[in-house]
């Protein structure tokens, strides 16, 4: 029996009830509409379970209290999380992509040159 879309419920041969994840299966988005912060939302098989997942989350009762398996599922959101949210900053990166780490201390070597020249051509105004 399912709980949620996320949860589900067994019983074991004693008539004791327990809870575990439904699956591991989830795809995290990240995306940047507006403001500063990213938007992080769950998807399951073309559904949105954001909501579920916030429920879960924010719920009264901590649910590693009675989920066995929600550590795991904790640890694999997070990663999935830290994942989604890389390739968002990459994408809206300045920094030039598939480049050798010598070429990238170039560019931000140059970067910082270009940052800095209208300071210096001021200073040099100035004198």
């Amino acid at each position: 029996m399912a709980v949620s879309d996320i949860v589900k419920e067994h019983i074991d041969e004693k008539g004791d009830v327990y809870y575990t994840m439904h699956t591991h299966d989830i795809e995290v988005k990240a995306s940047h509409a507006s403001g500063l912060a990213p938007v992080i939302s769950y998807w399951m098989n073309e559904k949105e379970i954001t909501d579920d997942i916030r429920k879960l989350r924010f719920s009264p009762r901590p649910p590693s209290s009675y989920i066995q398996d929600y550590d795991d599922f904790q640890a694999m959101l997070y990663t999935k999380e830290q994942r989604a949210l890389n390739q968002l900053f990459e994408l809206h990166s300045i920094k030039p992509k598939n480049m050798t780490t010598s070429k990238q201390i170039l560019w931000s070597f140059f970067v910082m040159i270009l940052a800095i020249l209208p300071l210096l051509v001021a200073i040099w105004w100035i004198k």
